[in-house]
C-alpha cells in the first residue's frame, strides 16, 4: 500500500514488480511493460522505501520458495502476487479502516495524484508518474526528467518524506484547470469496477496519520 500510494502504479504494475525494480540508492522504481507496454522510472518516496526494505529484511526471507524468481512481493505461500490476491487484500485493509466506501488498489492511485494536484504540482509530472499516454486533447506536454519528477514529487506528495515537505505554489495556473479535470476523467475511467473516487480524500488523510 505504501508503494501504491507513493507512486501511483497500477495494480497490474505492482504485481509485475521484480526485486531489481527498486533502486534505492537513486530513490526510483522502474515499471516494466506498463500500459501500451510502455517502461517508465517513477520516484520512490523515502517511507515507501523504508517499508520495502524492511519487508525485504523481516518478511521476504520467510516468503521466498527454494527458486526465487525475484518477484518483489509474495503471497504468504511463496507465490508471485496475484491482481486478484492484490486486490482482496487491500480491499480489506481499507474496509478494515471503516472509510464508509469499497475501493482497494486503484484507490491510492487516485489519492496520490489528488493529493499531488492539491499540493501544486504540474499535471505533466503527474501524467509521467501514472504513465498516461496523453493529459489533454489540447496541451502536448514534453518528455519529463527523472532527476526534475522526484524534486515534484519530493516537494508535493504528501508520503514522499520522512518528515513533512515544505508546500509549493501552483505551477502554470492557466493550463491546470483544464489539464486536471483531463487527467481525473482518465483515473476515474481507470477504476473500472472499484468505486474509489468519493473516498480519496478520506484515505490520504487516513494514510498521512497513520494506521
Amino acid at each position: 500500500m505504501e508503494v501504491l500510494y507513493s507512486t501511483g502504479i497500477r495494480r497490474s504494475e505492482l504485481v509485475k514488480l521484480k526485486v531489481f525494480d527498486v533502486d534505492a540508492h537513486r530513490g526510483t522504481l522502474m515499471i516494466r511493460e506498463g500500459k501500451g507496454k510502455r517502461d517508465r522510472v517513477v520516484p520512490l518516496g523515502e517511507r515507501a522505501l523504508a517499508w520495502i526494505q524492511k519487508y525485504m529484511d523481516a518478511s521476504r526471507p520467510h516468503l521466498v520458495p527454494a527458486v526465487d524468481d525475484g518477484e518483489l512481493f509474495l503471497t504468504t505461500m511463496g507465490d508471485a502476487m496475484t491482481l486478484q490476491r492484490a486486490t482482496d487484500l487491500v480491499g480489506e485493509y481499507v474496509e478494515s479502516a471503516k472509510l464508509g466506501k469499497r475501493g482497494a488498489c486503484h484507490l491510492f492511485r487516485h489519492t496520490c495524484a489528488t493529493a499531488m494536484l492539491e499540493n501544486g504540482a504540474d499535471t505533466r509530472y503527474i501524467q509521467a508518474m501514472l504513465g498516461h499516454a496523453d493529459i489533454s486533447t489540447t496541451q502536448i506536454y514534453t518528455q519529463v526528467s527523472i532527476h526534475k519528477l522526484k524534486q515534484v514529487h519530493a516537494l508535493t506528495h504528501p508520503g514522499a518524506n520522512l518528515a513533512p515537505a515544505k508546500p509549493v505554489a501552483a505551477i502554470e495556473p492557466e493550463l491546470q484547470e483544464l489539464a486536471t479535470a483531463d487527467l481525473l476523467s482518465e483515473l476515474a475511467f481507470e477504476a473500472g469496477d472499484e468505486a474509489v473516487l468519493p473516498v480519496a480524500s478520506k484515505i490520504q488523510d487516513s494514510i498521512v496519520r497513520g494506521r
